[in-house]
């Protein structure tokens, strides 16, 4: 029944692993909205998957502590009427999610030296603030 998710092109998320629940969505709607349950909850139970690589499981539940309860993701999606659609909703969201949680780090910055140029113009500009500050005059002037 589930399809599975694709989270770019690191694993994939069977549907099997996936919990849905469904409910009624708050908001306009009209009479529809009484009686339709098409607010959509996916939960995927990212510490005791089995197709997550160790390495990634534990960087995204680093990345994901304050989202993760017990280890497993919650995404809602309520913001269409339909509840196709709000699943469609949830599955994007969640593969948004677990991809940049799982991305690696970006790599670390080299420090440079500035330039001789770079320090020429930032000596040349001290130097003409001083002069302008020399030029005002004031009753400390020596």
């Amino acid at each position: 029944m589930a399809e599975d998710v694709r989270v770019g092109a690191r694993f994939v998320i069977p549907g099997a692993e996936l919990r849905e629940r469904f409910s009624r969505s708050s908001g306009p709607g009209g009479q529809g909205v009484n009686t339709t349950d098409s607010r959509v909850e996916l939960s995927f139970d990212v510490a005791g998957s089995a197709v997550i690589p160790p390495a990634l499981k534990e960087r995204i539940t680093a990345r994901l502590g304050t989202r993760l309860v017990g280890g497993v993701l919650t995404i809602a999606a309520s913001e269409y009427r339909s509840q196709l659609m709000n699943r469609d909703a949830a599955r994007e969201r969640l593969a948004e999610v677990l991809a940049k949680a799982s991305a690696p780090p970006p790599a670390k910055r080299r420090p440079t030296k500035p330039s001789r140029g770079s320090k020429e113009r930032r000596l040349a500009a001290k130097k003409r603030r001083s002069d302008v500050k020399r030029g005002r005059g004031g009753r400390y002037d020596d």
